[in-house]
């Protein structure tokens, strides 16, 4: 009976799989073979694509630019977001609960036009500070860039938190409520105890989130940006364009690799989170 239980259930799942492995697992174990090969992908040349990329002044530039990017993006998001959240959830805000999910209907052409006219040299912002900034081609690109990541993702992330803060039974609340307990200390040693599972799986949704954000970027300010957004997709871009196959293998597999350090921890308590979230 089991086998035969067993045996339904890889006939259920053999599509996936085999799409996962034609599109994604194959050219992976492709991707790997050639960052240790020439631009031809025949001669084999040990570590010498790593030590390429490494030395690259313009992927150095990039993958600093991406992780400062990550790192102020991050837990602003989440901590932006819990505060929302808590706020909706509790009450004290019910506008923004309607509202918070608009930003993603929001083609990313459609915004990233909407942030030129509002920060390009001659526009809104300038005319109404008296200002003459060029703010899409100088070091306030970043916080540009930042803003806009921030007002394009935070509804999904309070989305979450809040689905988290369904799951804390409320008993708990009017039971600290009877004892004199104030706002923070529920917050501190119920809200945040209760949210910790759902935390590891926004914090691998955030950080994968921030990573594919080259959209943005790309849209606000071309293939050669201000150097504090210039991200490592820029690099692949060029890199791409340039048909440099060796290196993009190379970089891709640093980078699968950094990702995979990043989220380790959290893979036993997301990945049930994650499944119930995707569900």
């Amino acid at each position: 009976m089991k086998k035969k239980y067993f045996q339904r259930e890889i006939l259920f799942l053999a599509p996936s799989l085999i799409g996962v492995s034609v599109f994604v697992l194959i050219p992976f174990v492709d991707v790997v073979r050639r960052s240790f090969t020439d631009v031809t992908g025949k001669a084999f040349v040990g570590f010498q694509n790593y030590r390429t990329v490494a030395g690259n002044q313009a992927f150095r530039l990039a993958m600093g630019n991406t992780v400062r990017f990550l790192m102020v993006c991050v837990p602003l998001l989440l901590a932006v977001s819990l505060l929302m959240a808590h706020l909706a959830y509790f009450g004290k805000s019910r506008v923004y609960p309607k509202v918070c999910l608009l930003p993603m209907a929001v083609p990313i052409v459609s915004l990233a036009f909407v942030w030129k006219i509002l920060f390009h040299a001659n526009g809104m912002v300038n005319s109404y500070l008296g200002t003459s900034v060029d703010w899409l081609n100088s070091s306030y690109a970043f916080a540009v860039l930042v803003a806009s990541f921030l007002w394009k993702n935070m509804g999904y992330y309070v989305v979450l938190w809040a689905t988290g803060l369904e799951g804390i039974p409320k008993s708990l609340y009017e039971a600290a409520s009877l004892d004199g307990a104030g706002a923070a200390a529920k917050f501190f040693h119920i809200t945040l105890p209760g949210l910790r599972p759902m935390a590891s799986a926004a914090l691998v949704l955030a950080v994968t989130g921030t990573l594919k954000s080259y959209r943005e970027a790309y849209l606000l300010a071309g293939e050669y940006p201000d150097q504090s957004i210039y991200m490592i997709q820029h690099v692949f871009h060029n890199w791409f364009r340039d048909m440099s196959m060796e290196k993009m293998a190379a970089s891709a597999v640093a980078v699968a690799i950094a990702f995979a350090v990043m989220v380790y921890p959290f893979r036993k308590k997301g990945g049930g989170n994650l499944e119930t979230i995707h569900s």
